[in-house]
C-alpha cells in the first residue's frame, strides 16, 4: 500500500499546477451543486461569520470556497514532492517578509501560526527554504498514508514534531536554537486543552499551546499563509504580525490575540479559508450546537 501511494504521489506531482488547480475547481464546483457535508458546513460557517452578506453573495462564496478546498487536495502531491527551484518559481511575491527577518534577528526563534488558509502545505516548504523549521504534526491513522505524508512534508528538510509531550519538547528546543516552529492554530483542541475566545464574533474553543510556547520562550509570533493565485499562476506569501498580548499569561487574553490575527488574515482572502471544517463544534457549557 505504501509503495502504491508513493507512486501515485510521484505521478500527480509531475502534473502542471494549472491542471491540478483546474481539476480542483471542477471538483469543487460539483461539490457546491449537490447536498453533502462540506457544502452544508461551509454554508453554515459563512452565515455565522459573514451575516452581512446576502444569500446570493454567500452562494457565490460557497462555490469559490469549495473550489479552493478541492485545490488544497489536488495540489498536495505536488507540495510533497516539489523541488526548491520549482517552489521558488511558483512563489510570485512575498508580503510582510521584513516581519520574518526582524523576528529571526531577535534570536529567540519564531512561532509561525499557519491557519487552514490558502496552501498550508506550501507555506511549510517555503519557510524551510528560508530558515530551519520544525512543524507540529498529527500522525494519520492509516499507517501507509502517514508514512507517505511524513516523507512528503519533510522532503526538503522540515523537522516534524508529534502532537504529544515529546513533540512540545522538540518545539521548545528548536526555539532555543533560534529556529522557526510551525503550528496550525485553528484546529479544535482536544478537550481541556483550549479556552473560549472570540473568532469572527463567535465564542470559539481555541488552543492554548501556541500562546504557552510564546510565553515560555519569549519568541515572536507571526501568522503566515500562501494565497493561491488564479489560473494556477502560483502563490503569494503573506506574513502578518500578532500583537504582544499573545504572550499574556492569561490564556483567554492570549487566545483572543491569536484569533484576531488569524481573522485578519482570513478576511484578506476569505474564500481560501477551510470553511468546511466545524470550527465552532465545541460550545461553552449550556450553549446549543451551532451545527
Amino acid at each position: 500500500m505504501t509503495a502504491l501511494l508513493r507512486l501515485l504521489v510521484r505521478l500527480l506531482a509531475l502534473l502542471p499546477l494549472p491542471l491540478l488547480h483546474g481539476t480542483g475547481s471542477v471538483l469543487g464546483s460539483l461539490a457546491a451543486l449537490f447536498p453533502n457535508r462540506n457544502r452544508r458546513i461551509t454554508l453554515r460557517n459563512l452565515a455565522l461569520c459573514f451575516p452581512e452578506l446576502s444569500e446570493q453573495q454567500r452562494a457565490r462564496w460557497l462555490v469559490l470556497s469549495l473550489r479552493e478546498t478541492a485545490k488544497a487536495a489536488t495540489e498536495t502531491a505536488l507540495m510533497w514532492r516539489i523541488g526548491p527551484q520549482r517552489l521558488k518559481r511558483l512563489v510570485r511575491g512575498v508580503e510582510g517578509e521584513p516581519l520574518l527577518r526582524e523576528a529571526i534577528t531577535r534570536g529567540k526563534g519564531v512561532i509561525i501560526a499557519s491557519p487552514h488558509l490558502g496552501s498550508w502545505e506550501l507555506i511549510g516548504q517555503y519557510l524551510q527554504l528560508q530558515h530551519p523549521l520544525t512543524s507540529m504534526y498529527k500522525p494519520a491513522k492509516n499507517v501507509a498514508l502517514d508514512r507517505v505524508m511524513h516523507e512528503g512534508r519533510s522532503h526538503l528538510g522540515m523537522q516534524l514534531a508529534p502532537t504529544d509531550t515529546g513533540g512540545i519538547r522538540i518545539l521548545l528546543a528548536a526555539l532555543r536554537r533560534g529556529e522557526l516552529i510551525g503550528i496550525l492554530p485553528d484546529q479544535n483542541p482536544r478537550s481541556g486543552a483550549g479556552v473560549f475566545a472570540p473568532f469572527f464574533g463567535i465564542t470559539t474553543d481555541t488552543m492554548t499551546l501556541l500562546p504557552k510556547l510564546a510565553a515560555r520562550s519569549g519568541a515572536p509570533v507571526l501568522v503566515a499563509y500562501a494565497e493561491r493565485l488564479g489560473w494556477g499562476r502560483g502563490y503569494r506569501i503573506h506574513f502578518l504580525p500578532v500583537d504582544g498580548s499573545v504572550h499574556d499569561r492569561d490564556e483567554t487574553v492570549a487566545a483572543a490575540a491569536l484569533n484576531r490575527a488569524i481573522e485578519t488574515a482570513v478576511r484578506q482572502t476569505p474564500t481560501q479559508y477551510a470553511w468546511s471544517y466545524k470550527r465552532f463544534r465545541r460550545r461553552p457549557e449550556g450553549e446549543p450546537s451551532l451545527y
